[in-house]
């Protein structure tokens, strides 16, 4: 296995800083956001039972303030990297407090709820698309099931199914009945990054009722360990699986929209095969337009800096109504 990838599984299982010791200082319990307000849930069993122990909701500065208006809602994995980067084992953040905050006081934006999950134990074997399994060639399927991280001795028992039921399901029905929410598709989005794109794509596959919007940034779409064998031979057995895969759902370019992006460093240096497959994949399938966007940012690597300064792109994306 290459020093590369071996640093990359640290994105991809997400316990620890690479070359580093977890931190000693004690951590807050609770996002600091510069704006808006957060509300804490500890003790949702639905999340627990998949590994999830935190949701942190983060409500905008308009949601006290205008007591009678809906707002729109997005879903985001990894919440401890996207609010304070205290929380964050890398010491870095999306900053979606002040991103939110500031494309909506512009008029760029509606004030967006965002519901935010901490990464869940076994990461990469949670947030793993599952079903996309049936469609991969048997040596793939041994690629994904024999990655190797710390703990896991028998390698990866995906439970993608249950995480993606469990936000669709039962924490969409516990946000919608706390808080004033805007319920229906145009006004539902998820998103992430790496191990979190993939989950945003399988989570609107899956549920298409539910989410309208997707988007994935530095998604993994080599699935696996991406510097083995021959990369344009794997990406397009990807690109193959996911259009199988697709095929089976009930994903309609009429009323879901969907937005991929990578990088061209660090882990990101091997995803452009596998995106421009993908791209053609779905051009193939009828996505083009307002319905799918797949961008390509020039020297950034695969790190929560990066997905920060051009969050504003897939915000604007996701968010399809005037503010």
């Amino acid at each position: 296995m290459s020093l590369t990838f071996r640093l990359a599984l640290a994105a991809l299982s997400l316990s620890v800083p690479v070359g580093a010791a977890a931190q000693d200082v004690a951590k807050p319990a609770v996002p600091q956001v510069s704006s808006g307000k957060i509300v804490w849930w500890s003790d949702f069993a639905p999340a627990q039972d998949v590994g999830v122990s935190d949701i942190w909701v983060w409500l905008p500065a308009g949601y006290a303030t205008h007591p009678k208006r809906r707002f729109p809602v997005l879903y985001m994995h990894d919440a401890e990297n996207i609010f304070d980067r205290r929380l964050s084992n890398f010491d870095k953040e999306w900053a979606m407090d002040e991103a939110v905050t500031r494309l909506s006081a512009r008029g760029d934006l509606r004030e967006w709820i965002i519901v935010g999950l901490r990464s869940p134990k076994d990461r990469y074997q949670t947030l793993f698309p599952q079903k996309l399994m049936d469609h991969l060639p048997e040596e793939y399927r041994k690629s994904v099931l024999s990655i190797d991280f710390p703990g896991i001795a028998a390698g990866p028992q995906l439970r993608g199914d249950r995480y993606a039921a469990m936000v669709a399901k039962d924490l969409k029905r516990r946000v919608d009945a706390t808080f004033r929410t805007l319920k229906g598709p145009e006004d539902t989005a998820v998103m992430g990054s790496s191990m979190g794109g993939l989950m945003s794509l399988y989570l609107i596959g899956e549920h298409p009722e539910v989410f309208g919007q997707a988007a994935g940034l530095s998604t993994h779409l080599p699935l696996s360990n991406p510097d083995e064998g021959d990369s344009e031979l794997r990406a397009k057995q990807v690109a193959e699986a996911f259009s199988a895969y697709f095929a089976t759902t009930r994903l309609d370019p009429a009323r879901n929209h969907i937005y991929i992006d990578h990088g061209t460093a660090t882990l990101d240096a091997f995803y452009a095969p596998y995106f421009a497959r993908f791209g053609e994949m779905m051009a193939a399938r009828g996505w083009a337009g307002p319905a799918f966007e797949s961008r390509a940012f020039f020297g950034a690597e695969h790190e929560e800096n990066a997905w920060a300064q051009r969050v504003d792109i897939p915000l604007g994306f996701l968010d399809r109504k005037d503010p």
